[in-house]
């Protein structure tokens, strides 16, 4: 089996290359956007989750390695977890195809996305992320990160972002007209 040092390793690795993907597809798919006349909404909450973010990165491999690190308890129920949140985080992404984003970008004139996970969730990557942020961490019994960390991110989508997303979509419906 392999040793629970391992696996944080490999599952850090793999989350930080993840990451970095993103982000590169998040640059691609803004100069898409701007390109077609996008607007963006709420851009000063971005350094926040920015921020948060990767505090979390550092957070849960920090707070392992200082335990041991040790699988926490119910650790392959947690994993599960983690791995049908990236499933329903990169169905969602797909979804969105170009117009997904770590920013609100909204061009004019495109209607809101209802395929994919949008059918039945209006936000399906938050709930994704929210699952992520706690998950992984438990992994490796870092409650500490979980709980604090995780706590710092639903309150900022829902106070910030996903107010702002809602104020966003509104205006994408009334600039169609």
């Amino acid at each position: 089996m392999v040793s629970a040092r391992t696996l944080l390793f490999v599952l850090l690795g793999l989350v930080l290359a993840q990451r970095a993907m993103e982000l590169r597809l998040a640059k691609r798919n803004e100069a898409w956007a701007r390109g077609r006349g996008a607007r963006e909404f709420a851009a000063g909450h971005y350094p926040a989750f920015f921020v948060l973010h990767g505090a979390w990165l550092l957070a849960w491999p920090l707070e392992a390695l200082a335990g041991g690190p040790a699988l926490g308890p119910g650790w392959a129920a947690w994993l599960l977890v983690f791995a049908a949140a990236e499933a329903l985080r990169y169905w969602a992404i797909a979804s969105l195809g170009h117009r997904w984003n770590t920013r609100i970008l909204v061009v004019p004139g495109e209607p809101p996305i209802v395929r994919g996970p949008y059918r039945w969730l209006d936000h399906p990557n938050y709930v994704a992320v929210v699952a992520e942020l706690a998950a992984l961490p438990l992994v490796f019994g870092a409650w500490r990160t979980a709980a604090i960390l995780g706590a710092l991110n639903l309150g900022l989508l829902l106070g910030v972002r996903i107010p702002a997303e809602v104020r966003a979509l509104q205006w994408a419906r009334t600039s169609t007209r």
